[in-house]
């Protein structure tokens, strides 16, 4: 448990702020003490330690970073080795391959990724998820038109599969979920976030 005394005061945790549930990832990491400012222009995110890339849809994302100038921005955060937490879409973006359909895609992480493999809105589901970086208490993982990893690369750390598919990964300041940890109300992926 990250304790609010242990968290700098130069802890400003982005969230990008064009659609998906960033006020609910906003919402848990104040819960634990931190700071956080919505990101919708470069000179937001060069103000930031952290950035929380939200669920939402994927496409529509990379649009908009296009149109705000902000995919340099985030490609020299990720790059500079400051931490970044990207969940549901956001881990679609940041990917190096996306399939079902191919698009286009930020390559900030050794990935191969499917778009909404398990199915749609109505198929969401919620899981125990096995961490065991973060003790032996399940995660509860909230699936909700959910991407499916299918490959990784060497330097890509799987934290968390579910039914052999990788759901949480890591690579040096990045971290990945495929499921929305900001919903389960469990605060240790942002505790984990917050100290990479």
């Amino acid at each position: 448990m990250v304790r609010k005394s242990e968290i700098s005061s130069e802890v400003v945790v982005g969230l990008l702020a064009f659609q998906g549930a960033y006020r609910a990832h906003g919402t848990m990491l104040h819960s634990i003490g931190a700071s956080t400012m919505e990101v919708r222009t470069a000179d937001d995110l060069r103000r930031c330690s952290h950035l929380a890339i939200p669920g939402g849809e994927s496409t529509s994302f990379l649009k908009l970073l296009e149109f705000h100038d902000l995919t340099d921005a985030l490609r020299e955060h990720a790059k500079s080795g400051k931490p970044m937490l990207a969940t549901c879409a956001g881990l679609i973006m940041i990917s190096s391959e996306v399939i079902n359909p191919p698009q286009e895609s930020l390559g900030l992480i050794d990935l191969t990724i499917e778009r909404n493999a398990y199915g749609r809105q109505v198929d969401s589901f919620e899981a125990n998820l096995d961490i065991p970086l973060l003790g032996t208490k399940p995660f509860p993982g909230i699936f909700i038109r959910s991407p499916k990893i299918q490959s990784v690369g060497d330097d890509v750390e799987i934290l968390s599969s579910l039914n052999g598919n990788p759901v949480l990964i890591r690579r040096k300041n990045i971290i990945g979920a495929t499921f929305h940890p900001e919903l389960s109300g469990d605060t240790r992926i942002h505790e984990l976030f917050l100290k990479a």
